[in-house]
Formats: structure tokens, sequence, C-alpha cells
């Protein structure tokens, strides 16, 4: 960690108990200059943290701020696992030292300045107030045996919800977690290699944990977070048991496949038996949702009869 990042972590841990503190009060825990506090203060929304400043009272946080246990996390999580306070993004950590990992190794930061979703979409990424991770994987038949995966992966992510005390997170095909039919979780996977000869994944995972209204506005469509479930967990256990998870469904996927998980994602799908957009690129198909094939394609009950696409994005605005 850092120097500056250390400061401002102390900073934050004084900040985060819900209460007001004065800037002299934290000057004088520090043993640093009261102007120095106030540099430190307004730094902090450079990364999101939306701060409240009360004449007479000092600073306080408008949300919590939930940071990982570095030493914990490193003690306790397999594989390797890169901790920063900030980074570009996590998946092109990881994507310009593939030669170097091994399958579980991971990438976890506290702030992204150039977050990446789906769709090349920017991924909203405050300081501190969610999770945002990547893994390594390598499949060894290549391209052809990604096929599904990304449904595997929102798979994992459920089971590592509900297993911290989340409830009602459903699926949306193909990746993304829902609540109350609000984005919680999204999923984007970058991939190199062959179609038959060895295939280098990086699995990208944001997990909303506590939204600011502030960063929230920047988003545009609907989202959830754990708070809105009344669901603050330990964010060093979420990242630990997500590789965990992961390294385990990811073995079983490698061994049988999308067949092995099939069950698991209808029982958490909240589009199924729905009529539904399907958007392809410029166009869009509407059609009754049917659940996914084999291969992890969409089924779509449609005016021309059963039709099964592989990409695409389906919406209910529209419908």
């Amino acid at each position: 960690m850092s120097g500056q990042w250390q400061r401002k972590r102390e900073i934050l841990t004084h900040l985060n108990n819900g209460e007001f503190i004065s800037g002299e009060s934290l000057a004088e825990i520090l043993g640093v200059s009261r102007a120095a506090i106030g540099k430190q203060i307004a730094g902090l929304a450079e990364y999101g943290i939306d701060v409240f400043s009360v004449k007479g009272k000092g600073y306080k946080l408008s949300n919590p701020v939930f940071l990982i246990n570095e030493s914990e996390l490193l003690a306790n999580i397999t594989n390797r696992c890169f901790y920063f306070d900030e980074i570009a993004s996590t998946n092109a950590f990881l994507l310009e030292h593939l030669d170097e990992l091994q399958s579980g190794d991971t990438c976890i930061a506290e702030f992204q300045s150039a977050g990446r979703g789906r769709r090349g979409r920017r991924w909203v990424s405050p300081y501190g107030s969610h999770l945002y991770f990547s893994m390594f994987w390598h499949l060894p038949q290549g391209m052809t045996q990604a096929m599904g995966l990304s449904l595997v992966v929102a798979c994992s992510l459920v089971s590592v919800l509900t297993q911290l005390g989340a409830k009602d997170v459903g699926v949306k095909w193909p990746n993304d977690i829902f609540f109350e039919h609000r984005k919680l979780a999204g999923v984007l996977i970058e991939m190199s290699g062959t179609a038959d000869s060895g295939c280098n994944l990086v699995i990208g995972i944001g997990v909303n944990i506590a939204m600011a209204q502030q960063q929230g506005e920047l988003i545009d469509q609907p989202w959830s977070d754990l708070q809105q479930m009344l669901v603050n967990p330990d964010k060093t256990i979420l990242a630990k048991t997500l590789q965990q998870q992961l390294h385990k469904d990811l073995k079983l996927f490698e061994q049988k496949g999308l067949a092995a998980f099939t069950d698991r994602w209808h029982a958490a799908d909240i589009y199924l038996g729905k009529p539904v957009r399907l958007l392809l690129g410029n166009d869009s198909i509407h059609g009754r949702y049917l659940g996914i094939d084999e291969q992890g394609g969409v089924i779509l009950e449609t005016a021309s009869g059963q039709q099964h696409f592989v990409g695409g994005e389906i919406s209910l605005r529209g419908v």
C-alpha cells in the first residue's frame, strides 16, 4: 500500500463510524496539520467518495466505505491475489500479465479509473463502495470449450451472494445478476486463444455493495446494491468466497460442461416464460423467453416459431 493511500485509509477509518468528526480531531489523531486533512478530504471526492462537511460539526461520510483487509485476504485466498487501492481496470491488469498467471489467480481493487462493462459500457467504480474482482482461467481445449461460460459465472455469483445472506437474487441472460429487476452485479469475460488449442480467460466481476447517490446518477439503467437488501457483507469474506466458488465451478465446467449448471440457471432465471425483447445490434426480436439451450444460447418463442440465439441482450423495455 502506498503512503498516500495509507493516510487516506486512516482518515476513512475514522469517518466510517457514522458520526461527525472535526478536522482538528483528525489532525490531532493522525499527527498532521489541519490543512493536510482538508487537502486529503478534498482528494477523496476524486475517487467517488462523498463526504459531508458541516461547520461546527466536521466531516462525515454520506455512505459507508467497505474496505478489504489485505493481510487477511492474502492469507486465506488460494492462488495468487494482486490487490490494489487504485488501478485502471482489474481485467486489464490480468490481460497484461497472461504469461505469468495460473488458473485461479485474481486481481482485486478498491477503485477503477477505467472500469469496463459489457458492450463497451463504463463500469462506475467509486473507491471502497463495491467489489471489483477479476480471475484468470485457462481452458486447454480452446474457445469452443468456453461456450456457456458466462452463465456458469452468473450461477457462481448467485451461490456466493445467497451464502452471504442475500435473498431473491436472480439472473438475466447471459450473465447479469438482478435484485427486484435492478442490476446488482455484472460480468465481463475477455478471452484470447484459438478455437481448439487453448484459451486464456479473464473473468471480471463487479458487485454493488453501497452505491452513493451521486455515483448512482452516473448509471444509465436501474441498479441495486447489497445495502438495499439490508446485507452488509465483510468484503474480504465476499472476495475470498467468490474466488473459491468460481474455482470450484470452473473445474466442474471443464469436466462436465454447461449441463452441470442448467438446473441452477433455471432456478434463478427471472425472465423464464415472460415476453421479452432481444436486442441484436440495431435490430430487436420480440418473443416469449423459454430459457437456455445446451450451448447457453437463448430460446425464444416468436411469431416465426421457436428460435435460438447465441448473441444479443434481453430487455423488458418496450415490451
